[in-house]
């Protein structure tokens, strides 16, 4: 398989360039609520964690699986759900993983142990593991091409307003409602994703490809040729740079700020919640300039800015200039989530579309991993200055990855 390199005025699905149809509008809609119910559903169970503890008699070691294997449970329905939406479509692939995770969301209030309580969250997890993947390939396809960066980072967006909604819902509700309530209101923004994907129908590429095409195996269209293979190869990288910097950051930055310069628990979530809005700023901008410039400078700029962030926030310590710098860390360290829906959709035809945003992004999720453990390590052996500085040298990596390995695919028509 060979991106199509070409430009072209109209965009996949015939939809005039210079328009958005509401359709697009909702496919939107629909993708941004579902990865924010991932965002949610993922920090929420980290503020319930110590009550949920208590209440079930949990050790440190059941707590911490709760959390593993609900994102083992993400990476396995991201494979799964990628595949299965290639092959029956978007919506109706996507209304499968909401009322899985709902279903068993729900479960989990009523949960009398940990066996069950951990059956309950795995399962969950691979309902949400869909979201990404699919709800970026539904976006890509609905939108017309000078528009499809943009919007992609507006459906990775939908993470971070998750997030921030969590950040400012649960320490309101958690003492009202309790844990077991925590989990039913973690139910309401699937409800809401239901209502939009239940109003959508299969984007015209799509179906078009399904009337027109054999279904071919979407994992082996990932290595079809020498090309996409290199492709391929990039994009992993990416991703597990992205998610390894993300993690490795976000874990310990508190952390760092509170033992290596003596910032309060106030004031470490203070610097942090300025860091997590520059990431958000980030993404947006990411996708605009992506649409006007093309996808590979934009990479290239942001991983630049990633390696100078870094390296200059590990130096400093005046508190207001750190505030501020880690906006500007932020911004440039989380950006370029805003570029992968975009750069993946048009890496790929329509039917692998999907399978390739999960199961690319997904290794590299499990590849990022790593990055708090490796981080922690560092900082152990030597301090957390030398660790976060550290981390610039992956950006490098990174930047030679796209310079070699990725295509600039403005503007192509989808296959």
């Amino acid at each position: 398989m060979e991106a199509n390199a070409k430009a072209s005025m109209a965009p996949a699905g015939a939809i005039p360039e210079e328009k958005t149809s509401p359709y697009a509008w909702k496919a939107l809609a629909g993708s941004a609520i579902g990865y924010a119910m991932d965002g949610f559903d993922l920090l929420i169970l980290g503020f319930m964690l110590p009550a949920i503890s208590a209440a079930l008699l949990l050790n440190t070691s059941q707590s911490g699986a709760l959390v593993t294997w609900t994102l083992v449970g993400a990476v396995a329905g991201g494979i799964i759900f990628g595949s299965l939406s290639d092959r029956y479509g978007r919506v109706r692939v996507l209304t499968w993983t909401i009322v899985l995770f709902a279903v068993f969301t729900g479960l989990c209030a009523f949960a009398q142990g940990f066996w069950d309580l951990l059956i309950y969250r795995t399962i969950a997890g691979i309902g949400l593991g869909g979201e990404f993947g699919i709800g970026m390939a539904l976006a890509a396809e609905a939108w017309p091409a000078s528009k499809r960066a943009r919007v992609s980072s507006y459906v990775a967006l939908g993470w971070q307003a998750g997030v921030l909604m969590a950040a400012l819902l649960t320490p309101l509700l958690l003492p009202v409602v309790g844990w077991r309530g925590m989990f039913l209101i973690g139910v309401l923004p699937a409800f809401v994703a239901w209502f939009v994907r239940n109003r959508l129908h299969e984007p015209e590429v799509f179906v078009r490809c399904t009337k027109t095409e054999k279904k071919a195996n979407a994992f082996r269209l990932l290595v079809a040729d020498r090309r996409t293979t290199r492709t391929s190869l990039g994009i992993v990288i990416l991703c597990s740079v992205q998610n390894f910097g993300y993690y490795g950051i976000m874990i310990w930055l508190p952390t760092y700020l509170s033992k290596t310069l003596g910032f309060s628990l106030t004031k470490s979530a203070l610097w942090t919640s300025v860091t997590v809005v520059g990431m958000m700023i980030g993404v947006y901008l990411f996708g605009h300039l992506a649409d006007r410039i093309g996808r590979k400078p934009t990479f290239l700029i942001f991983q630049a800015g990633a390696v100078a962030m870094v390296l200059t926030y590990a130096k400093l310590s005046e508190p207001t200039t750190m505030l501020w710098a880690g906006a500007v860390m932020g911004m440039f360290v989380n950006g370029m989530i805003g570029g992968y829906g975009a750069l993946i959709s048009e890496a790929y035809p329509t039917a692998a579309r999907a399978t390739a945003q999960n199961v690319l992004f997904n290794i590299g999720r499990a590849v990022g991993g790593l990055g708090p453990i490796v981080v922690g390590a560092l900082a152990a052996t030597y301090s957390f200055q030398v660790a976060i500085a550290l981390l610039a040298s992956i950006y490098l990596l990174d930047m030679l990855a796209t310079f070699f390995l990725i295509p600039e695919l403005k503007g192509v028509e989808l296959e």
